[in-house]
């Protein structure tokens, strides 16, 4: 479906250039003079490249549907994740690159989303929030207020998190995925 280029918004899947771009930033931008355009900041799915690009109301984009499919992790073998299929039971090897960062929250059994491109992947979907426990947390600092302190903290995952004051080792929190930030204590 063809979108005009002040339409883009992040998350957005675009066809560029012959390639598959996710849609990371946006701004949209009205100088003074000339016409408006909305800058795009977006990653190339199939080789990872970073790009910046302007486009203008009068460009259109083809925007891609992706397949999902629900996957269920099962571990890692060397650089590659091996996931499970749910519906086939069939196993599929992935670059753990293909997820970045968010790779180290992956766990045993965990269910995740593949999003597929002509019957390939190219991105794969972690639940946003996990639980992890918390193996190192520094000492309070006396004299810190509640309200406005947080200190670091290391989880299980060997993933380092900001945490209020008052967490201490052992305790097991909630972490957002991809900002890598503390939600809330588990009850």
């Amino acid at each position: 479906m063809k979108i005009s280029g002040v339409d883009i918004r992040p998350g957005n899947i675009i066809e560029y250039e012959k390639g598959i771009w996710k849609v990371a930033k946006t701004q949209h931008t009205q100088p003074g003079k000339g016409g408006a355009f909305m800058q795009v900041e977006m990653k190339n799915l199939i080789d990872g490249r970073k790009t910046n690009v302007r486009f203008r109301s009068a460009d259109t984009v083809e925007k891609v549907r992706l397949d999902t499919k629900d996957f269920q992790y099962l571990y890692a073998d060397g650089d590659a994740l091996v996931f499970m299929d749910k519906d086939t039971y069939d196993q599929i090897n992935l670059p753990a690159d293909l997820i970045g960062d968010a790779a180290a929250f992956l766990q045993d059994g965990m269910e995740v989303t593949l999003e597929m491109y002509d019957e390939r992947p190219i991105s794969v979907a972690l639940p946003e929030q996990v639980e992890a426990t918390i193996v190192e947390a520094d000492a309070v600092v006396k004299g810190q207020t509640a309200s406005s302190s947080f200190k670091p903290a290391l989880l299980d995952n060997g993933v380092k998190v900001m945490v209020p004051p008052h967490i201490g080792s052992g305790t097991r929190i909630v972490v957002d995925v991809y900002e890598r930030a503390y939600v809330r204590k588990v009850d």
